[in-house]
């Protein structure tokens, strides 16, 4: 089994413990590594294998029993319903930030500084630029948090510090898919210029139409696949 390193997330033991299910690595009914062989063999923390293993089960891949230890009921590459979950998750995250950004340009472009307009443009500038999805996550979130920063609000700020590293990854999962949309440069300058100009509704209608294009792709292909299912 390969090596997945120590700072490997879930999905990457989950996508590991996969493909050795899908090669046939353990028939069903066999009982795979104990978990304590698992974090030797993959590099990874217990806690990390424990809730791989634990989503492996939940999707009926394997099943834990009292004592035994964890086995095999299915072989069957879980894959698409991984797939499944995580846009599901993506949406979760696009519906919350919605509500958060439409109040949040409101409200930055009546309480703006100067400042926060050079802040903002340098940032709209460097997620233009951004060459991965990487460095365009990071750079889309800081932009969205220099927004809700002008908005002077300390509870909103606070509640959205709370989402900035669950956007980030999924800015990056949307941008690294190649069936998922997302509000291009156009709109988010259009947001940019709302705030510089004080405009709090044109800064809130700008700031739907960023958010719009992904929940609108992500609830499609979500629908879709759950249908097909």
């Amino acid at each position: 089994m390969r090596v997945v390193g120590r700072r490997s997330s879930v999905d990457e033991v989950i996508a590991a413990l996969s493909e050795q299910l899908a090669q046939g690595a353990w028939a069903p009914g066999e009982r795979i590594p104990t978990e304590q062989d698992l974090v030797a063999e993959l590099g990874v923390s217990r806690a990390v294998v424990r809730e791989a293993v634990r989503a492996l089960v939940q999707l009926g891949c394997l099943e834990a029993r009292q004592g035994a230890g964890t086995f095999v009921v299915s072989a069957a590459d879980p894959t698409p319903m991984l797939r499944q979950l995580r846009l599901a998750a993506l949406r979760d995250v696009f519906e919350v930030q919605l509500a958060y950004d439409v109040q949040a340009a409101r409200l930055a472009a009546l309480r703006r500084e100067d400042a926060d307009v050079a802040r903002l443009r340098e940032l709209l500038d460097r997620r233009d630029r951004a060459a991965s999805p990487e460095e365009f996550g990071a750079a889309d979130v800081e932009f969205h948090s220099a927004v809700v920063d002008a908005a002077r609000n300390p509870l909103l700020t606070e509640m959205y510090r709370y989402l900035r590293e669950r956007l980030r990854e999924s800015l990056v999962a949307l941008r690294a898919d190649s069936a998922l949309s997302e509000g291009g440069p156009e709109a988010h300058r259009a947001l940019f210029d709302a705030i510089s100009g004080r405009d709090p509704e044109a800064a809130a209608r700008a700031a739907q139409a960023v958010i719009e294009p992904c929940l609108t792709s992500l609830r499609g292909v979500v629908d879709e696949r759950g249908t097909a299912q």
